[in-house]
């Protein structure tokens, strides 16, 4: 009777201790990890692609002007920035040789204009083919630059751009494409391209350096995300857009969608597929999301500009 008594304590013994131990591995099942997250919304609107050049304004049309006789410059009439009309005195030349006097020869500007560069000093002797001044006719103003070879094939006659300036750095000029040279400078391997520039007010003047962004591609609809919200995932491309978790109402997930990037700009990329305007996308602390890791966004933002 003794032993049957010690075997039953020695059951209910091992009873209480295996309930302990199931008890024990239940409470330590691990939490399902949630990782802090921001967010922003993807929106539509427009995206540009551009190519960003710079280089110097100069007018539209300019002339030199040429003394029709060999000899030396005795007098200057005119100097850098002065504004002279057709036929107007430039300078005399005094065509005099050893033994010999002839009569002063006065040069003359050949157009209506500004006076952008002046060579002409008193006492040079020039030639027939010495340029004594350069005049800038009153018409548009324009910009060279030197596109290198590997960009000629975006760059076509018409395209817009967008211009500024160090004098004024809060101000966006527009312009747009007007001469694409035909050919390639063997040296550089550039093309020369020429810019047409609005100019109101006549605020924009011969020999400012100016900087040019030529829009190649412009989409005014599109669906734009932060370029760094995009990662890679098994050789994809892929977003994770902040969701409700059907398990719990109270918490959020991250899915994991395929997109295809379109125009990328200044850190802003176009979505041609996977998500929608209004869609909120993790755009910081993605790095170790999976499809489905819990989330804990700590900021929202609208969308980028």
């Amino acid at each position: 009777m003794k032993h049957i008594t010690q075997i039953s304590v020695l059951v209910v013994m091992a009873i209480m201790v295996f309930s302990c131990k199931k008890q024990e591995a239940k409470n330590s099942t691990p939490e399902k990890q949630v990782f802090a997250v921001t967010t922003m919304k993807a929106v539509s609107g427009e995206i540009n692609s551009y190519l960003a050049l710079a280089g110097d304004i100069i007018a539209g049309s300019t002339v030199d002007a040429y003394s029709d006789a060999a000899g030396k410059i005795t007098r200057v009439h005119v100097s850098v920035g002065s504004r002279v009309g057709r036929g107007q005195a430039i300078a005399l030349v005094d065509p005099s040789k050893p033994g010999m006097r002839y009569v002063l020869h006065t040069v003359r500007s050949p157009i209506a204009g500004t006076i952008t560069s002046l060579p002409a000093e008193v006492g040079m002797t020039v030639s027939q083919t010495t340029p004594l001044a350069r005049i800038a006719g009153g018409g548009a103003l324009e910009i060279q630059l030197f596109v290198p070879e590997r960009y000629i094939a975006r760059v076509a006659q018409g395209l817009s751009c967008e211009i500024t300036l160090d004098a004024y750095p809060d101000e966006v000029f527009r312009g747009s494409v007007r001469e694409v040279s035909p050919t390639i400078d063997p040296v550089s391997r550039t093309e020369m391209i020429k810019i047409n520039v609005d100019n109101p007010g006549s605020r924009l003047k011969a020999g400012m350096f100016a900087k040019v962004n030529i829009i190649t591609v412009s989409k005014s609809d599109a669906i734009k995300i932060p370029t760094a919200a995009i990662v890679q995932r098994q050789g994809k491309n892929v977003v994770f857009v902040a969701g409700v978790d059907p398990a719990d109402p109270q918490a959020y997930i991250a899915r994991q969608v395929e997109v295809v990037p379109g125009i990328e700009s200044d850190g802003v990329s176009e979505i041609a597929s996977g998500i929608t305007a209004g869609d909120e996308i993790v755009d910081k602390g993605m790095t170790l999301l999976t499809d489905g890791a819990g989330i804990n966004v700590i900021s929202r933002s609208e969308g980028v500009q």
